[in-house]
């Protein structure tokens, strides 16, 4: 208990701090305090009441502001962690509890030495700052198999000298793992994206391109020298002469190889789904998905080539777009208003007379002159003779390596072959090579086994025929070949399969003829 001697004393220096006017020099004894006037005495004890109470407003304000810093404190998501300067634990927020696992009963009052050595955390963020004083970022491991990443920061007082270090503390053990996780995936996406390069590359080298007959050849050089520029390519040819063959060996030849080579058949596509199939659309514009954006094939081909077959069939309002896209560069997606850079590599076929086409309307000419930079006409089959009986022997031994058998052709069957019109081109010759192969008996492909209507008279080139129009003769043999085939299996599937076309086109060419 304070004497009142005490009290008086530290009441009238409580004053003296207040206002010095108040201040009485005394003796330091009981007499003389006793001895001081009563007015006086009443002027100190209102002047330390009115100090007590200021005293107290101030405490209690203080005690409110600190109530609200750690409210502030406690609400912060990041984990707070306050030591003093001499690194003992002073708070911890319950954000801190959430990220460690711990229990702030396990920090409180103790020093960092002493919660290393605990090994509570695997070294720590506070003593850095109080060696290096200034603000540090560490990555810490705790002994709960946590990892988090702790920011100290220094305060300072009047004399420079560190009266608190501030600590933030973030969980990054779920960033790590998610790191981990795209480093796992990153991985597996280019063993993925190596095994599709490399299977690309088989299938395109895989692909037939025989060229014995000097015709051929003098295609091929063409080919190989527009391979390795990035011009349009327009190739022309009847069905069945390797049009997509072609277009890969130019892609496979070209600076773009190990880019995407991306095949659209125009004439597969209904119209209303052309535009999406080729440019892409926005969610909520593709028929059938309102919730996805679609990706087009151009940029689908980013980087690579894109085959467009059949270029005669895209109506009039695609031809518009698609010019625009070999003008500028640039697609623009179904219901989009931007427009995306696209880098591609056009190949487009058709086995129609664009030309002709162009002067009835039926194709746009501005669009003929763009795809018609470097034409490429590739020759029908009766025309390369020289490549007939090593595409039928290429067949053949690809089928006997398929079912490891070792089946030839007789001398018979190779000139058959070679004296046939072949009306249907490579892919006929290769239909007929495996149907002969499956129906064979013997080891020994016969003439027997050929069709009849490869065996018949009229189907076989001959020489003393009178010479006549070209163009006339093959349609001739076209439509000939359309009625036997459709007689003689009564639909179109199987007719066209027979003859080596699609039943689209098998479809066009009867409509045709029966005009």
């Amino acid at each position: 208990m304070l004497s009142k001697i005490n009290v008086i004393e530290m009441y009238i220096n409580i004053c003296y701090s207040f206002n010095e006017d108040y201040y009485l020099p005394y003796e330091r004894n009981e007499e003389s305090l006793e001895n001081l006037s009563v007015s006086r005495d009443i002027k100190v004890e209102k002047l330390c009441r009115d100090c007590s109470k200021a005293m107290w407003d101030e405490l209690q304000d203080m005690r409110r502001i600190s109530k609200k810093l750690d409210a502030v404190i406690e609400s912060s998501y990041d984990g707070i962690y306050i030591t003093d300067g001499e690194a003992k634990t002073l708070k911890v927020n319950k954000s801190y509890e959430r990220i460690t696992g711990f229990s702030r009963e396990n920090f409180i009052g103790k020093t960092m030495y002493e919660l290393v050595q605990d090994k509570y955390i695997s070294k720590s963020c506070t003593l850095l700052v109080l060696k290096n004083k200034k603000t540090t970022t560490i990555q810490q491991e705790l002994s709960t198999g946590k990892t988090i990443l702790a920011t100290g920061t220094p305060v300072f007082d009047e004399d420079g000298k560190i009266e608190l270090v501030v600590t933030n503390v973030r969980d990054v053990t779920e960033l790590i793992e998610l790191r981990a996780e795209v480093e796992r995936s990153k991985k597996i996406a280019d063993k993925y994206y190596l095994e599709l390069k490399e299977m690309r590359k088989q299938i395109i080298d895989n692909e037939c391109l025989i060229v014995k007959d000097h015709k051929s050849r003098e295609i091929i050089e063409k080919v190989n020298r527009v391979s390795k520029y990035d011009t349009t390519v327009l190739i022309k040819g009847e069905p069945g002469t390797g049009k997509k063959i072609m277009a890969k060996y130019i892609h496979k030849k070209s600076g773009r190889n190990e880019k995407p080579f991306i095949k659209v058949n125009c004439g597969a596509i209904p119209e209303s789904l052309m535009e999406a199939e080729l440019f892409g659309c926005e969610a909520g514009n593709c028929i059938g998905d309102d919730k996805n954006d679609k990706i087009g094939a151009f940029q689908l081909a980013e980087g690579g080539t894109i085959f467009l077959e059949e270029i005669e069939i895209l109506p009039n309002s695609i031809q518009a777009k698609l010019l625009r896209t070999l003008q500028e560069q640039q697609i623009q997606r179904v219901g989009a208003s931007k427009l995306i850079d696209i880098n591609v590599r056009i190949i487009v076929s058709t086995d129609r007379n664009l030309e002709d086409m162009v002067a009835n309307g039926g194709f746009r000419e501005d669009l003929f002159y763009i795809l018609n930079v470097v034409p490429i006409e590739l020759l029908p089959l009766r025309n390369r003779k020289e490549d007939i009986i090593p595409l039928a022997e290429h067949f053949l031994e690809k089928l006997n390596k398929k079912y490891g058998t070792r089946k030839g052709f007789s001398k018979e069957v190779y000139r058959t072959l070679y004296s046939y019109k072949w009306s249907g081109n490579v892919r006929e010759l290769k239909n007929m090579v495996e149907r002969v192969y499956v129906m064979a008996n013997d080891g020994v492909i016969l003439e027997s086994d050929l069709p009849d209507y490869i065996n018949s008279v009229d189907m076989k080139l001959d020489v003393n025929d009178d010479i006549m129009d070209l163009k006339k003769a093959t349609g001739l043999l076209e439509e000939k070949l359309i009625k036997k085939a459709f007689d003689k299996y009564g639909n179109v599937r199987d007719a066209s399969k027979a003859l080596g076309i699609s039943p689209s086109t098998f479809v066009r060419k009867r409509m045709r003829y029966e005009k």
